[in-house]
C-alpha cells in the first residue's frame, strides 16, 4: 500500500526569515491524521533567508538529522560543537538527556534550503552526541547510498533506532530497484525533480508512506534527488 502526501497538502508557515513546510504535525501546525509515520516524527523542509536562523533552543530524546540541499547551515550546541553543514553533508544529533543548539544561514547573501528530520530513539535518556559526514553526488547518483543506520554501516552516521536512511540522485530514465526487509515499512521524500515510485508520480516536496510492499522501483522522470527511509 502506498499513501501519497502531496507537497501542497503539508503544513506551511512563512515567518519572513523562514519559509517552512511540515510533512507531519509540528509547532503551530496540528493535524491528528499526520502525526508521523512509524518512528519517523518530523520532516520539515526549511528555507532560511541569508544571515538569520533559529536562536538557541532545547531538545531531548530525539534523533535529529539535517540534510542540506542548498547553502550552508551554521550549527552550535551545548556539547561544544561548532560546524557548517553544506550540500552532501549529513548531520546527526542525538538529543538524549537534553541539549541546546542554534542553527543559522551562514551566508549573508545566499538562501539556505534543508530538510530537518526527527526520528524517535529506541530508548530515552541516552547521552547526547553529534556526528557529521559527507556523501558525494557521485556516491548517490543512480545508487541508494546509506547515510544513516543503527550500526554506522558503510560509513553512515549512527542513529539510536532500528531505522535506515538512504539518499539517491536519479538522472532522467535512471531506475533503482530496492527490496525492503520483511516487515519493514518505508517513507520516500522527494527533494527535487520528479520520480515514479512503483508507478506513482511524486514531485518535489511530495512524500509517500509505503507498507506491505516487498519491492520498491524508483524511476527518475527528470533530474531528481530523494530520501528513502526504512522503518520498523
Amino acid at each position: 500500500m502506498i499513501t501519497i502526501r502531496r507537497a501542497n497538502d503539508r503544513g506551511h508557515a512563512d515567518h519572513g526569515w523562514l519559509n517552512t513546510y511540515h510533512t507531519f504535525s509540528f509547532a503551530d501546525y496540528y493535524d491528528p491524521r499526520h502525526m508521523g509515520f512509524r518512528n519517523l516524527r518530523v520532516i520539515n523542509e526549511d528555507r532560511v533567508k541569508p544571515g538569520v536562523g533559529f536562536p538557541t533552543h532545547p531538545h531531548r530524546d530525539m534523533e535529529i538529522i539535517s540534510y542540506v540541499l542548498e547553502g550552508a547551515l551554521a550549527h552550535r550546541d551545548s556539547m561544544g560543537t561548532g560546524s557548517v553543514i553544506r550540500p552532501g553533508d549529513v548531520q546527526r544529533m542525538s538529543a538524549g538527556t537534553g541539549i541546546t543548539h542554534s542553527e543559522f544561514n551562514q551566508s549573508k547573501d545566499e538562501p539556505l534550503h534543508f530538510f530537518q528530520i526527527w526520528i524517535l530513539p529506541e530508548r530515552t535518556g541516552i547521552t547526547p552526541s553529534y556526528e557529521q559526514k559527507y556523501f558525494s553526488d557521485d556516491d548517490k547518483r543512480g545508487n541508494l547510498r546509506l547515510i544513516a543506520s543503527p550500526d554506522g554501516r558503510d560509513g553512515s552516521v549512527t542513529i539510536h533506532q532500528d531505522a535506515r536512511l538512504y539518499a539517491t540522485i536519479l538522472d532522467p530514465g535512471a531506475e533503482i530497484e530496492h527490496r525492503l526487509p520483511a516487515g519493514q515499512h518505508s517513507w520516500v521524500q522527494v527533494a527535487r525533480g520528479k520520480v515514479l515510485v512503483n508507478g506513482h508520480l511524486l514531485e518535489a516536496g511530495d512524500g509517500a508512506a509505503i507498507s506491505g510492499e516487498d519491492l520498491l522501483r524508483l524511476t527518475g522522470k527528470e533530474a531528481s534527488e530523494l530520501l528513502l527511509f526504512e522503518l520498523p
